[in-house]
């Protein structure tokens, strides 16, 4: 298919800047009134895409099952698709905050470092990206603090933005990396911190932009479907008798380059850190065995089955990369169903969503999500893909 096939108009205003809360007003000692926000992951929009019957659900029904026009269905309601047996797969990465901001030696000129990954546990060695890049050579010296403790060197220039930094800093490697993590913050997509009043992370985002069940640091942006999931939902999934598994995929940024070609055999995704450990395996393949649903939460998660899953349709221990490009056409080995969130036009992350749930069906659930206002991005609204 051709890039200019997954083309659409999103408004501005769709495009979710937090994620779904509810507000209060609060009255201080003073008499001043504040808005205070609550986040309530499980209760964003869900909109549900059936393959086979080529239907899609909006709306919540009344107790003779007819849909109520304005009564959108809620995050929550995913629990009304699935029965006891099922089992939905996780991806556990955790982000760390990746974004800081530093001065350069001599000039005092402000530079923002996008950490992407540590390189050399000893050396202090990271792949970094650096903005703006003209302005930073190899040499250059870069101060993150007021002490001028945390300095880091530019050593290496790997692409237009990217650099390798050595950070010189002379203690043990955790306590290095809790005070470099201490000067950062969550790593927001750029879509995100450029229409906000104050283009930064707040104080919440680095645990609005976290998955509850985040366990392994890597990510330097959320598995974003994961992050509807709240502890009240997966409650009431376990006692409802639905399985989980865990898989780690480390999500990198590769899903918001823009993709240069209208051909998109010849588009390379970035190389990602993944690992399926064998009990993620027996759980997933115990489902798919006994003929119970399995449901991918998530683009990643479908990525990293899809890398991991063998000829026999089970999937398979896993400890490597992954570069996986998936759009329309593709025969998808694993998951039977899959969450997504509604991603922006010619995104790779919308392309896997249509080659899962089929192209003309999800761009029909696109327009409609445009049309009655539902949110995009990380801290938007989902979708659900059924087999049925």
């Amino acid at each position: 298919m051709k890039l200019s096939q997954f083309k659409f108009n999103l408004p501005e205003e769709l495009v979710a800047l937090y994620p779904h809360s509810v507000y209060h007003e609060i009255v201080d000692d003073k008499g001043e009134k504040h808005l205070s926000r609550m986040t309530r992951r499980d209760e964003s929009r869900l909109m549900v895409l059936h393959r086979k019957s080529q239907t899609i659900d909006m709306f919540q029904k009344n107790k003779k099952g007819k849909p109520v026009e304005g009564q959108y269905l809620e995050f929550r309601h995913v629990l009304d698709y699935f029965d006891e047996g099922d089992t939905f797969i996780f991806n556990d990465t955790k982000v760390f905050p990746a974004r800081l901001y530093g001065t350069k030696e001599k000039t005092d000129a402000k530079i923002e470092v996008f950490l992407l990954r540590e390189l050399n546990r000893e050396m202090r060695l990271w792949d970094v990206l650096v903005e703006p890049a003209r302005k930073i050579r190899i040499g250059n010296k870069l101060f993150f603090d007021e002490s001028g403790t945390m300095v880091a060197e530019v050593i290496d220039n790997t692409t237009s933005r990217g650099r390798t930094l050595r950070f010189l800093y002379d203690c043990p490697h955790e306590e290095f990396k809790r005070e470099l993590f201490a000067l950062g913050e969550a790593p927001l997509p750029r879509y995100i911190l450029n229409q906000r009043e104050v283009p930064h992370a707040d104080a919440h985002d680095m645990e609005d932009f976290q998955t509850i069940f985040a366990k392994n640091e890597g990510a330097v942006t959320a598995a974003a479907t994961g992050l509807h999931v709240s502890r009240e939902m997966m409650k009431r999934m376990e006692i409802k008798g639905i399985h989980f598994a865990y898989i780690t995929l480390h999500c990198g940024l590769s899903a918001f380059n823009n993709i240069e070609v209208e051909d998109l055999t010849k588009h390379k995704m970035d190389s990602e850190p993944m690992k399926i450990d064998a009990q993620a395996c027996k759980i997933v393949n115990k489902a798919k065995q006994e003929g119970h649903r399995v449901c991918a939460v998530g683009t990643s998660v479908v990525k990293a089955t899809e890398t991991a899953v063998g000829t026999d349709g089970l999937l398979k221990e896993y400890d490597g990369w992954t570069s996986k490009f998936i759009f329309p056409p593709y025969d998808f080995g694993l998951a039977d169903t899959m969450i997504a969130n509604f991603y922006h036009s010619m995104s790779p992350l919308l392309m896997e969503t249509a080659a899962f749930g089929g192209y003309e069906l999800v761009m029909e659930a696109y327009n409609l999500a445009v049309k009655h206002g539902y949110k995009f991005g990380c801290y938007g609204d989902s979708l659900l893909i059924l087999d049925d």
